[in-house]
């Protein structure tokens, strides 16, 4: 498919730089292919009245890490130019495939130095600007170290309207992430609070956790001119057998699966297996969802609102239809609903034939 049939334009007022408080307050858009009014204006704590008891919620449970980085290169003379990383995606220990700025300034064996005892080697440099890294720590280990210099890698259409600061440690994680090694958040589950997560146990709605290291390849833009010819980035996900038994116990039961996310619902079909159950799972994951895939594993999607001529923006149309999202987000500006990971989120139905 044309890349541009993904296109809109969103003003720029529209792009969320802080979340609401409380989280779960936030505005919630329902698209219902087929319906005579297929649109709702709800808030994401209305969710007790959404769903029934039965369903199942899936949730990312993986944690963002500090992974922008700022250094110097040594050079043979000792002077350095300054170098930006951004981790996206981990290969061991203290090994990481990342993008570098400016990337021009980097060769294989090159040292980039972050402060005292903490320091890379480039191992090999690729297009777009990805290097390989091979970290140095001298006390506590990777992680302390990236603790103490890393800072909250936060999307581009909010870095380049303020910095990072102290409130993001919070505010760009979920309250329920528990597994490092994500370099940007699952945002769709930025909504959700303790409370509404018990009072949608109580209700008898369910919660399965999965991971799925996002990686700041999420955020890189589809610059083909046809879907086909986009080469998507991979990222490492987990599904466990005991989930996904869960999950298809709740099938089974008459329950519906409802992805939290886009980065959720891409781990359960990359999964599921041509009847629609769904496997343990342990390894990478490049699925590229668009118009003509059938979905397998799940029902419902919960997802924010995304970038014009993106992947996410060309799986929600894969999931309901891309008349349906155009006129969705068309109505979400409107009527000021926020843009992007800290913004409103959507909960979707699929559209008649997206279901294999």
């Amino acid at each position: 498919m044309q890349v541009d049939l993904f296109d809109f334009d969103l003003p720029e007022d529209r792009i969320a730089l802080r979340p609401v408080m409380p989280r779960d307050s936030a505005r919630l858009l329902t698209v219902q292919p087929g319906e005579a009014q297929p649109f709702g204006d709800w808030r994401v704590d209305d969710l007790l009245t959404l769903l029934r008891a039965g369903d199942r919620l899936v949730f990312n449970d993986t944690r963002v890490l500090p992974a922008q980085l700022h250094g110097k290169r040594v050079s043979p003379s000792g002077a350095g130019a300054r170098i930006g990383i951004t981790l996206h995606k981990r290969l061991g220990p203290a090994e990481w495939r990342a993008f570098a700025r400016p990337a021009k300034r980097l060769a294989a064996g090159d040292t980039i130095t972050f402060g005292p005892g903490f320091s890379a080697t480039v191992t090999d440099k690729a297009d777009a600007g990805e290097v390989g890294l091979s970290f140095t720590c001298a006390a506590g280990g990777f992680e302390a170290c990236l603790a103490q210099h890393g800072v909250m890698p936060l999307p581009p259409y909010i870095a380049a309207r303020r910095a990072a600061d102290t409130r993001d440690l919070n505010d760009y994680q979920t309250v329920y992430s528990e597994r490092a090694g994500a370099v940007a958040a699952p945002t769709a589950g930025l909504h959700f609070t303790d409370q509404l997560l018990l009072g949608l146990g109580n209700y008898g709605i369910g919660a399965a956790f999965l991971t799925l290291h996002v990686g700041a390849g999420t955020f890189l833009p589809v610059k083909a001119e046809d879907t086909d010819d986009h080469r998507m980035h991979s990222e490492w996900g987990e599904i466990s057998a005991g989930v996904a038994a869960q999950l298809n116990e709740t099938r089974a039961e008459g329950g519906r699966i409802v992805a939290v996310g886009t980065t959720a619902l891409r781990l359960l079909e990359s999964a599921a297996d041509a009847y629609g159950t769904i496997r343990p799972f342990s390894g990478d994951t490049d699925i590229f969802i668009t118009p003509g895939c059938r979905f397998k594993a799940v029902d419902l999607l919960l997802t924010n609102f995304h970038l014009p001529r993106s992947t996410l923006f060309m799986l929600v149309s894969a999931f309901s239809g891309l008349d349906t999202m155009k006129r969705a987000y068309a109505h979400a500006i409107a009527n000021g609903y926020r843009f992007y990971s800290y913004g409103d989120a959507s909960l979707l139905w699929p559209a008649e034939g997206s279901r294999a």
